[in-house]
């Protein structure tokens, strides 16, 4: 295990490298400078603009400028944001509770979702419940989040008061179940449009497992439909359905940009939003280099758990 964790580990580093190298430039390559957001439109003079950005560096060569940043990345200095002078490590984790409930949240739903979704169609195929379940997922997938996000805060939160319109107050202020109240309608939303993988995988896994050997010894054991369906043949599906659920919880970190947006919560995506738009260069690429890096966790931990839901599986 642990050399296994070893490899996993340094073969993160090219990984970060390009990311690192592909989050500098794109970031730069958009028309506009950063200076032209800190500068009041009855001060944007050319001396003006040349003053704040020989203040922030960028006025030197894009060559120096990149390894002046990884310099900084490397020895934990991530930066400091042009637009209100905090670290950007700091922004990010004062933006990272209601980011983490939505994924949280968005999770369950789509397990809960998703792999009995997947299940019964599978056990169902080619039945008018196959049918429905498969086109609801897809429905699910189809439909624009922010359009989901549009019509919730109409019917649900407006017309109906039955939940905040935007916002997102913390745990310590208000108490877990109210913050649950506020990303309810959010965590919906992006849950929603990751069920169709999930129970799709699901499905594809459910009727290759089915066809095996040693489902059809179960049945003739005279085993239950359930511990058929769940101990035998869903068990050993579990692989790919973790890589799927490990996949949306990844997409849902960059996904929860539309939702924080519609629905007005200060989470990690709106910062990521609103740091783009004002070209605020070190808060953009700290917000990008930070999903990365949870992106990355996330393998090696679906790489151990693999070992955990197969004992077949072999770290050498």
């Amino acid at each position: 295990m642990a050399k296994f964790l070893f490899k996993r580990i340094l073969s993160v580093i090219p990984t970060l490298m390009i990311v690192l190298i592909i989050v500098f430039c794109l970031v730069r390559v958009l028309p506009g400078s950063a200076a032209y957001a800190l500068v009041d439109e009855e001060n944007m003079t050319p001396e003006a603009i040349a003053e704040i950005e020989a203040r922030l560096g960028l006025d030197k060569p894009l060559w120096e400028q990149f390894l002046v940043y990884m310099k900084d990345v490397f020895t934990g200095n991530w930066g400091t944001s042009y637009l209100n002078n905090l670290s950007v490590i700091q922004n990010i984790t004062s933006r990272l509770e209601p980011t983490i409930m939505i994924t949280i949240c968005s999770t369950i739903i789509t397990v809960l979702l998703g792999i009995p979704m997947g299940v019964f169609a599978a056990t169902h195929r080619n039945s008018w419940l196959d049918y429905t379940l498969s086109t609801t997922a897809l429905a699910f997938r189809v439909v624009p989040a922010f359009w989901l996000c549009a019509m919730m805060v109409y019917f649900i939160s407006f017309k109906t008061g039955l939940f905040p319109v935007q916002g997102y107050k913390t745990i310590e202020r208000v108490g877990l179940l109210k913050s649950l109240h506020y990303v309810a309608l959010p965590s919906i939303a992006l849950g929603l449009s990751h069920v169709a993988a999930t129970a799709r995988h699901t499905r594809s896994s459910m009727l290759q497992v089915l066809g095996e050997d040693y489902v059809r010894t179960a049945k003739a054991k005279g085993l239950s439909l359930l511990k058929v369906r769940y101990k035998h043949a869903l068990r050993n599906t579990l692989a790919l359905i973790v890589t799927t659920i490990g996949t949306s919880v990844a997409a849902m970190l960059g996904g929860s940009v539309v939702v924080e947006k519609v629905f007005n919560i200060e989470g990690i995506g709106k910062l990521a939003y609103d740091s783009l738009l004002k070209r605020d260069y070190p808060q953009e690429q700290a917000v990008i280099l930070f999903s990365a890096l949870v992106f990355i966790g996330l393998n090696i931990i679906l790489d151990i758990l693999y070992r955990w839901i197969d004992p077949r599986i072999s770290f050498d």
